[in-house]
């Protein structure tokens, strides 16, 4: 069994861009700048926001935060973002989801230059996916691709399955494998709470996918011998963190896994990294 090491892999993306920036910038260019936007005082979104800060000052990538309360009304955020996209020195622009109540989330990611849409959630980038064309793409699902490759864990001519069918996760991952190149080419399943006999769908998957947001959902049975198995559930439980799988029953019958913690979650905060990256190229002519 192979344990794919999320983490590390991160680590490794992050110390690529750190050199590219130091390098651009010893010549005189600006740093590449990620605008972050937090509204109210959700503890989950503070830590993600502080992770995500933390790694941008690793990265050499000026992270531009926005502490907002949640009394901010719709407009005003509405102009910050406005503000934003007509900032040149701003490459990316983060809205930090959930927001408080009586915001209205679609209609700010709505707002989004989607040149600088470094979350790929606008439906602009969502739809140049699918399309097959440049663009931003969903940090998470991106970084799970990003997995496979670094592992030489290629999909091509393979069946997956996803659970889920979230469109942050599942809906974009299964474009993704179903992409050509040799981690796409898959014959994809995207399964949900509405799939009958979703553990026969499992049982036959070269590769599944877990992203259903219930602990250790994916059991023992439901993997076939040899299976690539990607989870990218995580669950605040009394015993602590774990995935969508569970993972000490289900590792000895895969060929490899992600763990939890440590497995797909850092990649996510990479990826934002990398997208980030790829807007600054754009905006300075630097591809």
């Amino acid at each position: 069994m192979k344990l794919i090491d999320g983490k590390k892999t991160a680590q490794d993306i992050r110390a690529e861009i750190k050199e590219e920036v130091a390098s651009r910038t010893a010549q005189g260019v600006r740093a590449p700048g990620l605008a972050v936007i937090l509204v109210g005082e959700d503890p989950a979104s503070q830590v993600y926001v502080r992770n995500k800060e933390r790694a941008c000052q690793e990265a050499g990538i000026r992270s531009v935060p926005y502490r907002l309360p949640a009394s901010t009304s719709q407009e005003e955020l509405m102009a910050l973002i406005a503000a934003l996209n007509a900032d040149e020195r701003v490459d990316g622009i983060l809205l930090q989801l959930p927001l408080p109540k009586g915001l209205d989330a679609d209609r700010c990611l709505l707002a989004i230059d989607p040149a600088k849409d470094v979350d790929g959630f606008h439906p602009e980038s969502v739809g140049r996916l699918v399309q097959g064309l440049p663009g931003f793409v969903s940090c998470t699902p991106a970084g799970i691709i990003e997995l496979l490759a670094r592992y030489d864990l290629p999909t091509e001519g393979k069946k997956a399955v996803v659970i889920g069918r979230s469109n942050i996760v599942g809906k974009p991952l299964a474009v993704l494998l179903a992409r050509p190149g040799r981690f796409g080419n898959a014959t994809v399943t995207l399964c949900h709470s509405r799939t009958p006999d979703l553990a026969k769908e499992c049982r036959e998957a070269d590769f599944v996918f877990a992203a259903i947001g219930r602990p250790r959902f994916v059991t023992a049975d439901m993997v076939k011998l040899g299976a690539v198995v990607v989870d990218v559930g995580i669950n605040r439980t009394e015993q602590g963190l774990c995935g969508d799988v569970d993972f000490e029953a289900v590792k000895d019958k895969c060929s490899a896994i992600t763990p939890v913690p440590g497995g797909v979650g850092p990649m996510t905060i990479a990826m934002l990294l990398k997208n980030t990256l790829q807007s600054w190229r754009q905006r300075l002519g630097l591809c």
